[in-house]
């Protein structure tokens, strides 16, 4: 896979070099890097038609290029009518040579698709240097084919970084070139 060659390749010779000079570490295993990529989707129809978590299964193995878990609820609402054990979801969990290729495809192909894009926020960090961002529809990855679709759903999207603070983990996003929005 060319992609992962290329993001990886930054990272070594672009964002490695510029983190060290930035924060002053000593040793280069000080540096943070990308764990992992989970990708999630709530899917509050499923209590009423089974189905449709099938479907949002099936749109995030495409996705994703790999089989979700099927997430459950874990305590019961009955405002919401979902009792404890039901499938209320699914989710990914990417790592390596996928997580760079979807990470690739999100930035370079995904994003730009949304309507109206003007860049992804900068404030949803969680405080240790992960970033979530949150997708209104699966419509914008080309994976997935229009025609197909019954029913638009959104995604979390969280990256998981070894950063210690939300400020590595804003700049080792940044030099690996997410598209986020000037902080007015």
């Amino acid at each position: 896979m060319t992609v992962v060659a290329g993001i990886k390749e930054r990272y070594k010779s672009d964002v490695i070099p510029a983190m060290m000079r930035e924060f002053r570490y000593s040793n280069l295993m000080q540096v943070p890097k990308l764990e992992k990529v989970v990708i999630n989707i709530g899917v509050g129809e499923a209590v009423a038609n089974p189905k449709m978590l099938d479907i949002a299964s099936l749109e995030l193995a495409q996705i994703s290029g790999q089989r979700p878990v099927i997430t459950r609820a874990k305590k019961s609402i009955a405002g919401f009518k979902v009792r404890r054990g039901m499938p209320i979801g699914c989710k990914v969990t990417l790592r390596s040579g996928k997580m760079y290729a979807f990470l690739d495809r999100l930035i370079h192909t995904a994003l730009p698709r949304i309507r109206d894009f003007r860049g992804i926020s900068p404030k949803t960090f969680d405080g240790m240097g992960n970033y979530t961002l949150g997708l209104k529809e699966q419509l914008i990855f080309p994976e997935v084919h229009y025609d197909d679709v019954t029913h638009t759903h959104g995604m979390d999207i969280t990256i998981v970084t070894t950063a210690s603070s939300d400020a590595e983990g804003l700049f080792l996003l940044k030099q690996l070139r997410f598209p986020f929005r000037e902080a007015v």
